[in-house]
């Protein structure tokens, strides 16, 4: 087979059928483009030459590397929308392929009209050596920088933080780290839960008890004792709620109390923050600071005609003709004037327009409140408080062995600081320990549930932070060692297994990863990334031994190899709030 870099102008210039101008045009403004995109663009172009819309030419990787390495399946598409014989339209597209690109490419026809896709070593060391180069590994970048607010964390003052804020945590983490290094503008709001009912719960329980000093310890007893007594006790719970109206409304001596409770949460959220390597919020807003915005969300929608009165609540009615699901009522004020979480929402809608004026909003919070979501959202958009995006990643529960909730033995909901106790003891190193909880959450779609479990997402092997991390580490550890005796990388030449082939289409996809993570809020798909390039290339290294390599030309094409495979290891986890360690 002709050899050829793919990414040289001089073999690529050209026009008609004798080049492929679209390939070079975009190549040379984007190095992002991986070579599963540019085998697209070719074969887009190769079915309109043959008489077919372009969008049948996407490739993919294939599913039988034993077979090729990519796959395009349009030819079964187009012959169903044509009614021809899919053989005939895949033979078709394949002699439509020009000479300069039956040169870098092996192209088959299995049936019942599959195109099987094999690219020159040339086109992989040439993308592999275009990698190294570049800083960002030729990582995408936005075109366009977007101004996103997140909104994940969510815990409320006065209550420990939970196995349920582990999600909300590290998701959201995530794809702060996934937007920010794409090159939008990020912002990220903790939004504290400090201004409704458990607020009056604990300042009622407090003052009844006669407490005039507490911390942490003491929070810890108050809360749950004063939502038990209020479950008992009418006049308790009532007092509860007046408290709380009377904090809203400005009272000092329970303000003094709420800051007190406040500072103390938040130091101690702050604390399991840190320890699960969450990067600290931009912002560490609550409930309360959108509460000077309450009056003009009840303004607006009144001024709209929007507000209605229903047994003494101001509600704005939502059902639409269209709507397929009964859509409920939101309420804005209770009938004793209190506000919800749905009021404070919408002042905190209004606050982020006068103080970020964000493209978009991406809300994190468990599946319970996708309701809740869609009610604030629409009504957003109704009163005009907002043209931006809104976006609710709602997610899944964490549960235990029995796939159940995850509860401590007593059966009450385990703390977040007990979880990385005992992950600590079995992963004393803090970094390996974050690596196993974050990934342990991570590869899964932030829609399902799943089931932690100690000793398997601790484990060295299988899909596991630690594992990912050990592979990171033996890489570094071969690179050193090769550092030591005086061998270095050179260039990287065409590869000589396909075990080292597929580990270069694995880098090659770390790209779409990212994207596809971002634009569909599943950091699990850097996971799946991650997983697929550590497999691919312990495989590799298993097979080949780098530094006993005797070919010094060989091993230092390998050497750059394990570079850019490290590199892009460090990159990927990094995105998930996971460091290396230099050792393990």
């Amino acid at each position: 087979m002709q050899g050829g870099n793919i990414l040289s102008r001089e073999q690529l210039s050209g026009d008609g059928e004798s080049g492929n101008p679209k390939l070079l045009t975009v190549r040379d403004t984007d190095k992002s483009m991986n070579i599963k995109r540019q085998l697209t663009n070719i074969f887009a172009d190769a079915f309109e030459r043959a008489g077919y819309a372009a969008e049948f030419g996407t490739v993919i990787v294939s599913d039988r590397p034993d077979l090729c390495q990519f796959q395009c399946n349009g030819a079964l598409t187009a012959a169903k929308q044509r009614k021809a014989n899919p053989m005939d339209v895949a033979a078709a597209v394949a002699g439509k392929l020009t000479e300069r690109e039956r040169g870098i490419l092996t192209v088959e026809i299995a049936r019942p009209g599959f195109l099987n896709i094999s690219a020159d070593g040339a086109l992989l060391s040439a993308r592999v050596n275009t990698l190294a180069d570049d800083d960002r590994l030729c990582l995408p970048k936005a075109d366009a920088a977007r101004t996103i607010v997140f909104d994940y964390g969510g815990p409320t003052i006065g209550k420990p933080l939970h196995v349920g804020h582990l999600r909300s945590a590290v998701i959201g983490d995530a794809m702060y780290r996934i937007a920010e290094f794409l090159g939008h503008r990020v912002i990220s709001d903790v939004h504290l839960g400090d201004w409704g009912l458990p607020m009056g719960l604990c300042i009622q329980w407090i003052i009844e008890n006669g407490i005039t000093e507490f911390g942490n310890d003491e929070l810890k007893i108050i809360y749950p004792g004063a939502s038990a007594k209020a479950k008992e006790d009418a006049e308790f719970a009532a007092k509860a709620q007046e408290v709380t109206r009377e904090l809203q409304q400005g009272n000092e001596q329970y303000r003094a109390i709420w800051l007190q409770i406040r500072d103390i949460s938040v130091a101690d959220a702050k604390a399991n923050y840190d320890a699960l390597n969450v990067r600290d919020f931009d912002y560490w807003y609550g409930e309360s600071t959108a509460q000077s915005d309450v009056g003009e969300v009840v303004a607006r929608l009144d001024e709209l005609g929007l507000l209605k009165d229903s047994g003494g609540a101001k509600i704005v009615e939502l059902q639409r003709d269209d709507d397929k699901e009964p859509m409920p009522p939101i309420i804005i004020l209770k009938s004793g004037g209190g506000e919800l979480y749905s009021t404070t929402d919408l002042a905190a809608i209004i606050q982020r327009e006068r103080d970020f004026a964000p493209d978009e909003y991406r809300y994190l919070t468990d599946q319970r409140q996708i309701l809740h979501f869609k009610q604030v959202f629409r009504t957003a958009r109704l009163a005009g408080f907002s043209s931006a995006e809104f976006t609710h990643i709602a997610f899944g529960t964490v549960n235990g062995a029995d796939g159940k909730p995850f509860k401590t033995r007593t059966g009450g909901a385990m703390q977040l600081s007990d979880m990385l106790a005992d992950v600590r003891e079995i992963l004393p190193d803090a970094k390996v320990a974050t690596a196993a909880i974050r990934i342990a959450d991570l590869q899964n779609q932030p829609s399902r549930d799943y089931k932690f479990e100690l000793d398997k997402f601790t484990a060295a092997e299988g899909k596991t932070g630690p594992y990912l991390l050990y592979t990171a580490v033996r890489i570094g550890s071969v690179l050193m060692k090769a550092a030591e005796v005086g061998a270095e990388a050179g260039d990287y030449i065409a590869p000589e297994s396909a075990k080292e082939r597929a580990l270069v289409i694995a880098l090659d996809s770390a790209g779409e990863a990212i994207l596809k993570a971002f634009s569909l809020n599943i950091p699990s798909a850097v996971c799946d990334c991650l997983f697929d390039i550590a497999g691919k290339f312990n495989e590799f290294y298993a097979e080949h031994r780098i530094l006993s390599e005797r070919d010094e030309v060989r091993r230092a094409s390998w050497l750059r190899l394990l570079s850019v495979t490290r590199r892009t290891l460090i990159i990927l986890l990094e995105l998930l709030g996971v460091e290396v360690p230099e050792r393990m």
